[in-house]
This record gives C-alpha cells, structure tokens and sequence, in this order.
C-alpha cells in the first residue's frame, strides 16, 4: 500500500524550524518535497548546531532535524528569473508551504491570489507570526518569544526561579505538526470539492492550543495560571527525590490513585474526591516524599508499573533514546549517511503508524543546498541551455 501524501508535490518555501518540520512531515508520507533556498542566503538553521564544522558546511544540525525526504533547489528569489521558476513549481504543484513576514511574496507576484489564479487546486498554506490579518501580522517571531508572548513561559518554573522557556522548541514544531493537520484537511476538501485553499496559520495561535486547558480554567473558571514547577493540584502528581533521583509520578485519576496508596502500603491515604486531594495536598506531598526518599527510582518504577500507576525516573535524552520501546516501534530511523561523509544520520520521523504499508518512511538524507536544482529543472522541461542561463544570471546557485 503507498504512502498516504504519494504522487502529491509540495513546494517547501520555508526556513527555520516550524514550516520546514510541516513539510518534512509530508514527505515522511510519500510526498514529493522540493525545498527552495537562497544561494548565498540559506536557511538559518544550515548555519546552527551543536556541530561547528556542520555549520560551517551548512549542514547544521537544526538543519538536519527536519531536512530529510526532500530535494533542494537554490533559486535566489528576488531575481525576476527566479521567480518565474518558482511559478513553473508552483504550476505544477499541489502545496506551497512558505513562512515569510506577510506581505514579502505577494511583492514577488508569489502571493496567494497570483498562485492561486495560477492554480486554483494549489493547497497554499502561509505560517507567520501572529496570521496574515490583524494589528500584529507585519511582526516577526521565533519559539521563544511565542513561549513568553504566549503566556506558557509564566507557567513553566517556580516563584523562586522566574519563567522558564521549555527546553526544546515546543511551539516550533507544535506549528509544523498543525501546518500538516491544516494542509492534510485542505487537501481532503479538494478530493471532494476540486478547490485549493488558503491556510493562514499564526505561530501565536498555536502556541495558545497548547494553553487550550489553562485557557478554559481562565475563560471558565476565573483562575489565572500561576508559575507551575514540577507541582500539580494532587500530590499524587508530579516529582519526588528517591534516593539516586527524581521520580515523577502520574496518578491523574482516582483509581489510579487509589493505586498508589496501595502500592505504597497506605490505603489509609486514600481521597474520596479531587477536591479532597486538594485539600490534604500538604499532608500527602510530605508522605509521598518520606516514602520514595526510602528507596531508588528503578524500585519504585517496577513497582507502580506492577500496579499500573504511570511514573518514570527524569531521564536524560541520551537515556530516553536507549529505551527498547523505540526500537520496537521504528521512531528513529536511517536515512543514509550525512552528504559529503561517511557519517550515518539517525532522526526521529513520526510517532504514529499507518496499517496496510502506509508507514512514515525518510528515505534520503538532508540534502546539500542546491543539490538538486538542475535535476529539478530538467524534470520540469528546462534544456541545458535555459539552466545555464539561469546561472549565469545569478537566478540560480552557480553550480549543483
């Protein structure tokens, strides 16, 4: 069975992380993904990493997180030639993804409505900051500053440290991962209707649909957050010290709760109510504590599964990834080896799986920028002669 998004192509026009993590996920499921790039002005995020000799090679690794499946083509985009390059793409596409400031490609003749009478089956999908409309729309951002404009950096820490941004990009690729929700759905009303869309998705909005439950206990319930550390309204969630580290626990419930004073020989401790855990939070933090301080985290993890009350030691990331259930499922995947190298690349491509032979797959690595614009071109009708032309312009990179 193919792919689901096989025999579509998409034309990803973005940088950074949000947009380019949107199309990578199309083309973890069979679409053709056709990145576009400036020569002498690449996607950031080739230029940022852990590795300084990958940035320097433009193969950084916030690059590489997001760079699999896809061909590369270098099209300077403020050349006129470029730009009609770009709606030969675009002609023949089914999804554009680009995430410029609102308002850039439209001054190119690459905006909606020009793509769109050139395609009227073109699935036109355009990430911001804050959306194409509104008092806000001509700002830019990035992940952290959508975690604090958001209000989820005032959530995250304690009083004694200040907000705290999450480690990782959280809103990044929460708004790749919504991108390919809106797209997937734009494309299911075209199979039905025969019409393109306009998706105009805003990076702040995305960020607030990870608020979507503080939200309502505002909206509804009249509290605002306040700093939420590692402390929940139950002591029978969050963290505790065992002996060789800490162990998060997650009795959300009442039954599971009852679990845990089981397991832990204090049925005595059981609460009748939420409201009642509320109360008696303090007394039943001070237990839980005096208990898992007795022993390590290994004990008490193989004892909660037993009673199936979910918890888990606060593992590294190195840790994490060793896990067997990983293996078992095929998150990491390799792709090949990092262009230019013998290196393999291991990356993580979807935590879902589709019967019949439809599963996420990576099967090329992230490619070098420019790798494939004269292979593209050729496929879309230009001779050796317009290529060459084209370079000698500047419209293209001077050489694959």
């Amino acid at each position: 069975m193919a792919r689901p998004f096989e025999g579509l192509r998409v034309i990803d026009a973005t940088h950074v992380l949000a947009g380019p993590f949107a199309a990578y996920q199309m083309a973890a499921l069979g679409a053709e993904v056709i990145r576009v790039e400036r020569p002498d002005d690449p996607d950031q995020s080739r230029l940022q990493g852990t590795d300084p000799a990958l940035n320097a090679a433009r193969m950084g690794t916030a690059y590489l997180a997001q760079g699999s499946g896809k061909r590369s083509v270098a099209l300077d985009l403020k050349h006129p030639a470029a730009q009609a390059v770009m709606r030969r793409l675009v002609a023949g596409a089914d999804v554009f993804v680009q995430n410029f400031r609102p308002g850039a490609l439209d001054a190119l003749g690459l905006g909606h409505a020009a793509m769109a009478a050139l395609n009227p089956r073109l699935v036109y999908c355009s990430i911001s900051a804050y959306g194409q409309t509104g008092p806000r729309a001509a700002e830019t951002g990035y992940d952290n500053v959508f975690q604090a404009t958001s209000g989820l950096m005032a959530m995250t820490g304690t009083d004694a440290s200040g907000p705290l941004r999450a480690g990782a990009p959280v809103v990044d690729y929460a708004t790749g991962y919504m991108a390919a929700f809106a797209i997937s759905a734009a494309l299911l009303r075209r199979a039905t209707e025969g019409v393109g869309a306009h998706v105009d998705l805003s990076m702040f909005e995305a960020a607030l649909m990870l608020m979507s439950a503080p939200i309502a206990g505002l909206t509804v319930g009249g509290q605002a957050p306040g700093p939420q550390g590692n402390r929940f309204p139950s002591a029978c969630l969050g963290t505790y010290a065992a002996r060789d580290g800490l162990l998060m626990i997650g009795a959300s419930n009442l039954r599971q709760q009852r679990r845990l004073w089981a397991a832990l020989g204090r049925p005595d401790m059981v609460r009748e109510s939420f409201d009642a855990g509320r109360e008696s939070h303090a007394e039943d933090a001070a237990a839980l504590a005096a208990i898992f301080a007795t022993g390590d985290c290994a004990r008490w993890e193989t004892l909660l599964r037993h009673h199936r009350v979910p918890a888990a030691r606060v593992r590294t990331l190195p840790e994490a990834l060793a896990d067997p259930q990983l293996a078992a499922r095929g998150l990491l995947q390799q792709p090949g080896t990092l262009p230019g190298s013998e290196v393999p690349l291991t990356l993580p491509v979807a935590p879902f799986r589709i019967s019949g032979g439809g599963d996420p797959v990576i099967d090329r690595p992230p490619p070098a920028l420019g790798a494939d614009t004269d292979a593209v071109l050729r496929d879309m009708g230009f001779g050796p002669a317009e290529i060459a032309d084209l370079r000698r312009s500047g419209a293209i990179a001077p050489g694959d």
